[in-house]
Parts: structure tokens; C-alpha cells; sequence
């Protein structure tokens, strides 16, 4: 496929600057709160013409040059082992965290075929609805980020157990975080193999590590699922949340593109990388809520910043916010392809 999305991903000559966005499928959408008013989240996960029908809503509607599966971090947790809840405006619950030696020899590798066929087959089923209009993305969670979820049971603000066995228990950090990565290989690699033209790593906790922390505890998991995917030819996107101090860190990590957040300007951030890699970004979300006049505004500095280099994917920080309003996320896409269209 020879799409601006992809071509973008390569580093080529676009018509325009591509458009995705994370969290395009979801909660924003109304169509999407009428499909979660009859499910409950992780049966809309493990339903695959669920999952496709709601990953291909924003393409349908907001116009934008690459779908993402429909699908969560956190699901290939459960093959290892993990017992997961989402629960009712809570989030993701884990009832079993691994906080010692023990807990984690007895997590196991996953199978997809058997642990996550649902993802697969909603792949299979969403590249069959695009037809090769637009590509589709596959992702998973990174080491650290999939760690940080076992360790605290859920979401945390300080990743006190997290650091604390990273720190005392250097050792059994080190054993699961190997197994970490192994999961996300072979969860990837179904992904690619079940269709997905292109993967993205996010590295949704990252921000809370020193910059010395991540090079010695996160960022060679990293290095090994990408560098164990560089064979099956798929653009590779490494994201990583509240990341401007370690961004070169996690382009020795690798990814043919790294996404970055609002918390740096653009090109800042593009010439820290070097503008041998492309990049993504860094539209904050919340900017979605203030006018058009002020989202025009700020779409025009970023590729202003970007400066029509090739390799630019214009994406937000972080993901769409649930009350957004889809007007303004149809104005967005528009307002993009409309600024960056090459004459």
C-alpha cells in the first residue's frame, strides 16, 4: 500500500500531512457510546465485529489517513496469568499484582492464536472492511508501561511498588521485564501477521522515570521487541508519554518514528531526534475543546514547525479526551489536510 500515512512513516514525499489519532475510536463518539451501553468494555474488546465496527467509526466520519484496532493495552496481560477487571469508572483493575520473585515466575508466555484470537481476527475482519483505502495500525503496551500496570494493580501516580522493586530487587525486575518483552513480540508479530501494515509501541508511564532509570531499567526491553520486528518490514511508531527528557534515549531504542507529546514544540523536538527518523505529534488534546479559530491556529504552528520535511504524522499528545467534541475533532482533520496539502 502507497499511502501518505506510510509514505510519512518512510521518511517519502506526501501530498499532505497525514492525520491519526489516538484514541480515535471511543467514548467521544456516539456512535460508540450507543455500541458501550449494551457492552461491557472488554466484551466490545473480544467480540471482533464489535471491534472492527469501532475502529472503522472515525474513518468513516472524521476522514483520517490510518485506522488503529480497537483494542486495549492491557489484554495480553491476561494469557500471562494476570486477572484483569475493567471496572465501572475505575479503570483496569488487577486483582492479582506481581510484587515479588515468586509472583513473577509464575507469570507465563502467551499464546495469541489461544490467548488473544479475538484480537486477530478483528484485524483480519477491519482490513477486509478498509479494502486498502487506508492502512491499519496494530499496538501493545511497553515493558515498562505493562510492568508499571502489574506491579501497582492499576493505575498510580507515584509507581511506588514499581520503583521500589525496580530499585531493591534489581534482579527480578530484570527477569520480568525479559518476559514482558517476549509477550510483546509475540503479540505484535500476530498482529503484522493477521494484517497490520503498521505498529505502534506506547510507552503511556514512561515520564515518570529519570532519564538514567530509563536507559538502564525500560529502554532495552524496548530495543529488543523493536529490533526483534525490524524483520517483518512494518513501520514501527515508538511513543512514549511526558518523554522530552529522555528523547534520545528512545530513539537509540529505535522506531522508524518517534511520537512526542505537547510538553515540547515540535521542532524542538525533531531536531533533538535528528531528521533521520520521523516523527509524530504533539497537537494537546484539550486544545480540541477551544475554538476553531484557536484549533486553525495552533495546527498551522506545528507544521509550520515542522517545516513540510517529509516524515511528519500529525497526531495529538496523548488521546482524544472523552468530552471532546467531534465537530472540532472533524475540524481538526480537515483543517490539517486543507494547511499542509502540497501545491
Amino acid at each position: 500500500m502507497n499511502s501518505q500515512f506510510l509514505k510519512a512513516c518512510r521518511r517519502e514525499k506526501t501530498d499532505y500531512t497525514p492525520i491519526w489519532l489516538m484514541r480515535q475510536a471511543g467514548r467521544y463518539m456516539k456512535e460508540y457510546r450507543a455500541i458501550r451501553e449494551k457492552h461491557s468494555f472488554l466484551t466490545m474488546c473480544k467480540t471482533p465485529e464489535i471491534a472492527a465496527e469501532v475502529t472503522l467509526q472515525p474513518v468513516k466520519k472524521l476522514g483520517v489517513d490510518a485506522a488503529i484496532i480497537f483494542a486495549d493495552i492491557l489484554l495480553p496481560l491476561e494469557g500471562m496469568g494476570i486477572n484483569l477487571e475493567f471496572a465501572k469508572n475505575e479503570g483496569p483493575i488487577i486483582h492479582n499484582p506481581v510484587r515479588n520473585r515468586s509472583n513473577i515466575e509464575s507469570l507465563h508466555p502467551i499464546e495469541p492464536e489461544r490467548d488473544v484470537p479475538f484480537l486477530i481476527d478483528a484485524i483480519k475482519i477491519t482490513r477486509k472492511e478498509l479494502n486498502g483505502s487506508i492502512p491499519l495500525i496494530g499496538f501493545s503496551g511497553a515493558p515498562f508501561t505493562l510492568a508499571s500496570y502489574i506491579i501497582e494493580g492499576g493505575h498510580s501516580r507515584n509507581f511506588i511498588h514499581t520503583k521500589s522493586l525496580m530499585y531493591n530487587d534489581p534482579s527480578s525486575w530484570h527477569t520480568l521485564m525479559e518476559k514482558i518483552a517476549g509477550v510483546i513480540i509475540s503479540y505484535l508479530k500476530a498482529q503484522i501477521h493477521a494484517g497490520a501494515q503498521a505498529v505502534q509501541l506506547f510507552d503511556s508511564w514512561v515520564g515518570c522515570l529519570s532519564p538514567g532509570d530509563y536507559k538502564e531499567f525500560a529502554a532495552p526491553y524496548s530495543k529488543k521487541i523493536i529490533d526483534a520486528l525490524k524483520l517483518d518490514s512494518v513501520p514501527i511508531i515508538h511513543f512514549g508519554t511526558d518523554s522530552s527528557n529522555i528523547l534520545e534515549a528512545m530513539k537509540d531504542a529505535g522506531g522508524d518514528v518517534i511520537g512526542v507529546d505537547w510538553r515540547i514544540d515540535l521542532d524542538i523536538a525533531w531536531k533533538r531526534l535528528g531528521y533521520d527518523t520521523a516523527i509524530q505529534g504533539n497537537l494537546d488534546p484539550v486544545v480540541l475543546f477551544a475554538s476553531p479559530v484557536e484549533i486553525e491556529k495552533r495546527v498551522k504552528d506545528i507544521l509550520n514547525r515542522a517545516g513540510g520535511r517529509p516524515g511528519h504524522i500529525f497526531n495529538l499528545g496523548h488521546g482524544i479526551l472523552p468530552q471532546t467534541p467531534v465537530e472540532n475533532v472533524k475540524f481538526l482533520v480537515e483543517t490539517v489536510h486543507r494547511y499542509s496539502k502540497k501545491p
